[in-house]
């Protein structure tokens, strides 16, 4: 049995988006379900994938795995060889640390400035919380490329769990045509020329035109 991820809209649902790059990491086949958000039947759909009723969800031979998070912890357990985390001690911990951060931090950035790939418009005004959200968010990028980056493109010298967790961040920058520090700039031009990200990118272009 392959894989199943089960996803939400392409162009809002940046935890999918998180899931769907770490699975393509695997490099392994699986099926894709996407099942739309905020229509009246999407929590009943969703619910017969995973019992919190929200997205993403790996459905696995042995059951469903929730929480974008364990989806991944589970991804890098049962493809080591993929080397989903960094290799080394200390930048796999780095790694899960900053990962947890996006995890459970940066509200006012998630608040004021939603995933939306199809955007390109400025905010009007940029409110001091998501500045200093932006701002850590630019610092973590420029401390993992200068220790780990190798290349100086990816968060840790090849594609990765961190990568994919702060590839929305990356797309709301661009987006909201938001000012930031050339490193930060060049670290987004990285995702949005990451293979994977392209094909998530144009597909959720084509959800919008319909």
């Amino acid at each position: 049995m392959a894989l199943k991820l089960v996803i939400g809209d392409k162009n809002h649902s940046s935890w999918s988006l998180r899931a769907a790059l770490a699975l393509e990491l695997t490099r392994d086949p699986y099926e894709e379900v996407m099942v739309p958000l905020h229509q009246a039947d999407s929590r009943a759909r969703l619910l017969a994938h995973s019992p919190t009723g929200k997205v993403p969800v790996l459905v696995t031979e042995q059951g469903p795995v929730w929480d974008t998070l364990a989806i991944v912890e589970y991804l890098a357990e049962r493809f080591p060889e993929a080397h989903l985390w960094p290799r080394g001690e200390y930048p796999r911990a780095l790694a899960r640390s900053i990962c947890a951060e996006m995890h459970s931090g940066f509200g006012a950035l998630r608040s004021h400035l939603p995933m939306d790939l199809a955007r390109d418009q400025a905010l009007a005004e940029v409110p001091a919380d998501v500045e200093a959200d932006i701002a850590r968010v630019c610092a973590i990028w420029a401390d993992c490329r200068e220790r780990f980056g190798e290349d100086g493109r990816y968060l840790f010298g090849h594609a990765s769990i961190a990568d994919a967790f702060y590839a929305p961040v990356a797309a709301r920058l661009r987006s909201y045509r938001v000012s930031a520090p050339a490193p930060a700039a060049a670290y987004v031009e990285t995702i949005y020329q990451w293979p994977a990200f392209q094909r998530w990118y144009q597909a959720a272009l084509r959800e919008v035109r319909g």
